[in-house]
């Protein structure tokens, strides 16, 4: 979602201030363009933070998992990346919400970092998939500052060997760390790591293969109507039906509920002041 708007230097003030509940979980409320200045934001004012990006997969998660959902709501920000989660909050407070999916917010930045001279790491995925990444990144632009990148074991790491990948990543020194490791791997990895990384971190899971590629997204009308599920779940049918099939029909029950509380004033919402 690349726009020609003018994107200014992050003020002392952060630009996202507001978070709405969904559920159990407290999601970034604010434009599309104001999700990057956030993201700047943060780089240049706190040592560590980390950014969600929150689909309907990630919010069940955590309204069935407390311990999830803790590391959810204490992210910096946790965007409304999937469709649903836009939609509903515009239903139950009133307001236009964007989608600010990480698929469309990772290009955004990259364009930016480049602009503003920040640099950037890529943490996940596999070696393939990063070489592809840092490719299409340079090629587009080839002024960003691409600190490194690390393809970490499909395994628990031990604690040497976390140590080691954190140091390597503060050395590099970036101001932005895309995290690719998958929910909620990605999520439980940047809570852990914050205060130990130095830099802003980003779950965005799957925007590696898109944007370098590897994967295509659907036309911008099947998106608008929420169906990248239904491409996902033809691509990997035998690892997500079960996901999808009991996830969302959860999410749907408990949006409705949410719905009909707010219609019979029984669920006024609530906002919280983003920290």
């Amino acid at each position: 979602m690349l726009t020609n708007d003018t994107y200014t230097t992050p003020a002392t003030t952060p630009p996202l201030q507001l978070k709405r509940r969904l559920l159990t979980a407290d999601i970034t409320a604010g434009s599309f363009k104001n999700f990057v200045e956030q993201v700047f934001w943060l780089s240049e004012h706190k040592k560590s933070s980390y950014v969600c990006f929150a689909n309907v997969h990630m919010l069940v998660e955590a309204y069935k998992d407390k311990d999830f959902n803790t590391i959810l709501n204490n992210a910096d920000v946790a965007s409304p990346d999937g469709g649903p989660l836009s939609k509903l909050m515009k239903l139950l407070y009133g307001q236009q919400q964007d989608r600010v999916a990480g698929m469309d917010l990772l290009p955004a930045l990259l364009q930016q970092a480049a602009a503003r001279g920040k640099s950037v790491y890529f943490y996940g995925s596999t070696d393939e998939v990063l070489e592809a990444v840092v490719t299409t990144a340079t090629a587009k632009h080839p002024e960003l500052k691409i600190a490194g990148y690390y393809s970490p074991p499909f395994r628990k790491l031990t604690t040497a060997e976390d140590a080691a990948i954190v140091d390597k990543i503060n050395e590099a020194n970036p101001d932005l760390v895309f995290v690719a490791l998958g929910c909620p791997k990605q999520e439980r990895w940047m809570a852990e790591h914050k205060g130990r990384v130095n830099a802003c971190m980003l779950g965005v899971g799957q925007a590696y293969m898109t944007f370098a590629g590897l994967e295509k997204r659907l036309p911008k009308w099947a998106r608008d109507l929420s169906l990248e599920w239904v491409y996902r779940l033809v691509q990997e049918p035998k690892r997500l039906w079960k996901r999808y099939l009991v996830t969302n029909s959860v999410f749907v029950a408990l949006a409705l509920k949410l719905i009909v509380q707010r219609m019979a004033g029984k669920n006024p919402g609530q906002e919280s002041v983003s920290g």
